[in-house]
């Protein structure tokens, strides 16, 4: 048990699977920041859905770069961590365009609640953050 879980949690790794998983639980931590944030911007300070989507992202960004490149992506091809932020956070905002594009379609076209709309959103751009990620900073093909 000691190895599956020294092979899941603390082994650095290129194995896709295991960065998957780990990709998932950092996602699933950065996506708790965010839908906290968002439902808090929206429900608390009355701030339109798609602006409070926005600003819970860039919170949620940094937690999920410093997790994913010390953890789930920690044999980063790119040294200067400057670029590689950068690089990141292109990346993310890639990301966020998506999401405010879904959001708007499945919010205001579909009228599906804005809490749903967020989720499935959410789900549908985890794969084009892991897909990008995973080239750009380990340089392996999915």
């Amino acid at each position: 048990m000691k190895k599956i879980t020294e092979k899941l949690f603390i082994e650095k790794t290129d194995n896709i699977f295991l960065q998957f998983f780990r990709f998932i639980f950092v996602g699933g931590t950065a996506f708790l920041i965010d839908f906290s944030i968002y439902f808090a911007l929206v429900n608390y300070l009355s701030i339109n859905y798609l602006i409070s989507a926005a600003i819970a992202f860039f919170i949620s960004v940094l937690v999920n770069y410093y997790l994913s490149t010390s953890w789930v992506f920690n044999q980063s091809q790119i040294e200067n961590r400057a670029i590689e932020f950068n690089l990141f956070l292109a990346i993310s905002i890639v990301g966020l365009i998506f999401t405010e594009i879904l959001l708007y379609i499945f919010t205001d076209i579909c009228s599906i609640n804005y809490l749903i709309s967020k989720i499935i959103s959410s789900i549908l751009v985890l794969f084009w953050n892991f897909s990008a990620r995973r080239v750009m900073f380990y340089g392996k093909k999915i």
